[in-house]
């Protein structure tokens, strides 16, 4: 069935963001609002530091239009990365193990961690701006150290929701893997996203593949295509220091359309996050689309803006 297609940024509050993009006058708590008038989805960052609180979530779903959406990125420490104790509310630090200062993650603490935050985050259910859980894996989940199916306790902890994975290491797309790996995301209707990044045989970077493995909802990151700063920047804005092209944000569009066609949804996220480079890209890429393969889901109308921010399949490329 056609599918409505989502396009957004990875956060709205990146320091490029407030001095490239908002308003120099803008109050910080305006900011989402103002986000909000120009996109229909982005994708909650700070959530991978520290868990958020329910009263925030709420007031993010009061300051954002009804046809809204959050894909919610889980904490580093679900997702394997290295976790310091203070990026646990009190109530979970006091359960962890502690080794040479950082948190260690086992099967109790992981099944404590995801049902508070699922607690967190109820708001987004109840409001209808719940998009997908990201689970951004560490580069050293690999396949040489690790098998897929150790995500199932957590993936059946999260099974209320949809879930989006982010592989980081290459090698779970080595020809030898390949198969098992997708065979393990269609089986389990998790979201395989699809990233774009610079073409390189670092372990780090994952090769483009628009693999739609959930029916419900199609990922995709943006990356940004500068290959010295992805692997080796220390900042977000070394590592994704990129602005798209306009060939390229065609040849993105062309991409996503073609996920839109397999899923209900399709989430497009830019993660170019240095100055306002991920806005700008985004802006760019909703125009292609609107103007090569999507009509609007309402009638052209000045009045209806907010309503009109969803587009819907129409046809092949024109």
């Amino acid at each position: 069935m056609p599918g409505k297609i989502f396009v957004g940024t990875s956060s709205w509050s990146d320091p490029g963001f407030i001095a490239d993009w908002y308003p120099k006058t803008l109050p910080a708590s305006e900011r989402l609002p103002y986000y909000a008038e120009h996109f229909n989805l982005v994708e909650l960052n700070s959530s991978f530091y520290g868990i958020p609180v329910q009263r925030m979530v709420k007031r993010w779903c009061e300051q954002t239009p009804s046809d809204f959406l959050f894909d919610v990125k889980l904490h580093r420490l679900l997702s394997r990365h290295s976790a310091m104790p203070n990026s646990l509310p009190t109530v979970l630090r006091a359960e962890a193990e502690i080794r040479n200062g950082k948190l260690v993650l086992d099967a109790k603490l992981e099944k404590m961690v995801a049902l508070y935050f699922l607690e967190q985050i109820k708001p987004f259910l109840e409001c209808g701006k719940m998009g997908a859980l990201l689970l951004q894996l560490s580069p050293s989940f690999s396949p040489t150290e690790h098998q897929l199916a150790e995500l199932d306790p957590l993936l059946e902890v999260l099974s209320s929701h949809r879930v989006a994975v982010e592989l980081r290491n290459r090698k779970w797309l080595d020809d030898g893997q390949a198969a098992d790996t997708t065979r393990y995301f269609k089986e389990r209707r998790i979201s395989f996203v699809a990233v774009d990044a610079p073409e390189s045989e670092h372990f780090m970077v994952m090769p483009r593949l628009d693999l739609v493995t959930n029916p419900t909802l199609a990922y995709m990151r943006l990356h940004g295509r500068n290959t010295r700063g992805f692997i080796a920047g220390k900042t977000v804005a070394e590592r994704f220091d990129y602005q798209y092209s306009e060939e390229e944000l065609q040849e993105i569009a062309a991409r996503a359309a073609a996920m839109a066609g397999e899923a209900e949804e399709t989430h497009v996220l830019y993660n170019n996050n240095s100055s306002d480079y991920a806005l700008k890209s985004a802006a760019r890429f909703r125009t292609i689309l609107e103007e090569s393969y999507y009509e609007m889901a309402t009638p052209r109308n000045p009045n209806a803006r907010l309503a009109q921010r969803t587009f819907e399949f129409h046809s092949e490329e024109k």
